[in-house]
């Protein structure tokens, strides 16, 4: 992933000056795009699970189930076009966090119906 450009000096109002901050969305090349989706869905179904701190606060299994799905469909359906290289970290974390959901059930899904495994196939340690 490449590096934003630094901040630069308010303008004349006081105001940062975007336009030289961001940069335009036809630059960022697609991988890009998806490998940054694919982590904040990855850290957000972390968190959810609880996985941030012992005795995390923010636990919410319902949460991460949607997350873990949206990141299985994301992973699945962007790996052939993101290359072995990009997909196969994600995959590693996609199923530690499906595997880590399996831990923090108090029932635990039926092989194959757990989050994402509609994407993925089942999943065992």
């Amino acid at each position: 992933m490449t590096d934003a450009t630094p901040p630069t000096e308010p303008t004349a109002d006081g105001a940062p000056d975007y336009d030289t901050m961001t940069r335009d969305i036809a630059d960022v090349p697609a991988v890009e795009v998806i490998t940054t989706v694919a982590v904040h869905l990855l850290s957000a179904a972390a968190v959810n699970l609880g996985l941030d701190k012992p005795d995390s606060e923010h636990k919410d299994l319902d949460e991460a189930r949607k997350l873990i799905t949206a990141l299985a469909g994301l992973v699945t359906a962007s790996a052939t076009e993101i290359s072995s290289f990009h997909a196969a970290p994600l995959r590693d974390g996609l199923k530690s966090l499906q595997l880590a959901f399996r831990e923090a059930s108090i029932v635990p899904d039926e092989p194959g119906q757990g989050p994402g495994e509609k994407f993925t196939g089942p999943v065992f340690g």
